[in-house]
């Protein structure tokens, strides 16, 4: 991490030519530009650098779709500011002689945040929390599968018949991992000299599958540690020569990637975990804020899940016995369950198994967040502890099986709009219906196969 004042010297001395400003769009994905560092000093220190409106109001093909309020052909497209965060402000290992920075999206003329983007609406659920003496500690746990093919290699096969690294199970063999370990090395020792420091790094239940574990931080920061991780790991990957991917699922017989998040609220005054009862024995025991946040969670999963999983794809890894969750069920320290409660004391924390790799860090965080605030507000108590195969709790609720099915739940919740106001809950139910209709519209493999010949 670098200070403006260790950027400047290091600017001055030739140590970093070029400073890169990013800013998170609705697919999780960093844009930015890249600045000469004599160049962001004398321009850029003071109010950033700008962006095209427009990428707030795109999709992953980077097309202009109908449906966003004010950000269409109409509007013109100008330009929002890409605000420096410098507590993000970091050198990047693997880039030469390169520093970047996160940046807010800021409307100029009003000079406030833009409400839609990630980065905000994330802020806003911690601001929400704030107010209430209370500040969210998070973790992210993030799986991928390693191909040994290019992206360019990929791309030409029109990614299909893609090789992964590896062809056995490689839930933690350490023999398997060893085979990439020359990526694995460089994702755990250059992350964590870039500020996102790894824990642990594994074989997941997939050939080719791996996990990182980044540390656990504060809301905002853990976030952006888990954008900046899947932004530089394919930049590493692609030095490497191979590709890495955080799709969700990427073939039927895959093991989908999961993207796990790790939250607990600490007490603003004190800093202390305020998920443990005081009274209560060392196991455990959870306080009425641990109780009502996870009753929050459980009852607004289904409204708010097109925040952690906004593709047609990431609904096709919940499936019974796929280690990701189906039915709306907790656990302690159950892995079949949608939020699994561990650790003990002041680790006492709540594991929310929904999101998938593929998600928007800030979105997951947030919705998260707000699912467990409207928890405590509402004094909402959790069902009790499932035990057992949280695959077989057909009688409990589930999360949506389909992409369609969510936007239904986040076009008629009240949560969604309550927590993120109209703005925010319009702008993502039009993503997400761009998303479900190209979808639509789309003729597979799968079709041709199965009708072309006998339908």
């Amino acid at each position: 991490m670098l200070t403006l004042d260790e950027l400047a010297s290091r600017v001055r001395d030739g140590a970093i030519e070029t400073v890169i400003t990013a800013v998170c769009d609705m697919q999780g994905r960093l844009f930015g530009k890249r600045v000469t560092g004599e160049f962001f000093l004398e321009h850029c220190r003071d109010h950033g650098t700008h962006f095209c409106t427009y990428l707030l109001a795109t999709d992953m093909e980077m097309t202009t779709p109908a449906g966003y309020a004010h950000l269409d052909w109409a509007s013109g497209y100008g330009d929002y500011q890409a605000r420096p965060d410098w507590a993000t402000l970091r050198a990047i290992p693997w880039l030469e002689k390169t520093a970047l920075v996160l940046c807010d999206s800021v409307d100029e003329a009003s000079d406030e945040l833009v409400p839609f983007a990630p980065r905000t609406i994330l802020r806003r659920q911690i601001e929400r929390l704030a107010a209430r003496g209370l500040s969210p500690q998070m973790a992210t746990e993030l799986e991928f599968y390693v191909l040994k093919e290019s992206y360019e290699a990929a791309h030409d096969k029109g990614y299909v018949n893609l090789t992964p690294f590896g062809w056995f199970n490689e839930d933690y063999q350490l023999l398997a991992a060893t085979k990439a370990e020359p990526l694995y090395r460089r994702f755990r020792n250059e992350m964590s000299s870039a500020g996102i420091p790894i824990e642990f790094s594994k074989g997941e239940a997939s050939p080719g599958q791996h996990e990182v574990n980044i540390h656990y931080a504060n809301a905002l920061t853990s976030a952006d540690r888990a954008a900046l991780f899947k932004h530089g790991a394919k930049e590493i990957a692609f030095q490497q020569g191979v590709a890495v991917t955080f799709m969700s699922k990427p073939y039927p017989s895959w093991t989908g990637s999961s993207g796990h998040i790790h939250v607990s609220l600490a007490d603003g005054a004190t800093g202390q975990n305020a998920f443990p009862a005081s009274d209560g024995p060392a196991c455990g025991e959870m306080s009425a804020t641990m109780r009502h946040f996870l009753g929050g969670l459980l009852a607004g999963a289904k409204e708010l899940s097109l925040f952690m999983a906004s593709t047609v794809n990431a609904y096709k890894r919940f499936a019974p016995g796929s280690w990701a969750p189906v039915h709306l069920v907790w656990g302690r320290d159950n892995r079949t369950c949608a939020f699994r409660v561990v650790g003990r004391g002041p680790a006492l924390r709540i594991e929310n198994r929904l999101p998938g790799a593929d998600s928007n860090p800030y979105l997951a965080f947030a919705a998260v967040l707000a699912a467990g605030l409207d928890g405590i507000e509402r004094e909402i108590e959790p069902p009790a502890e499932f035990r057992g195969n949280g695959y077989t709790a057909t009688e409990q609720p589930r999360i949506p099986s389909a992409l369609y099915r969510a936007i239904d739940a986040w076009e008629t919740s009240k949560l969604a709009r309550r927590a993120f106001g109209e703005t925010v809950h319009a702008h993502y139910l039009n993503m997400a219906r761009v998303e479900q209709e190209t979808y639509d519209a789309a003729v597979t493999d799968w079709e041709r196969e199965r009708y072309l010949e006998r339908g």
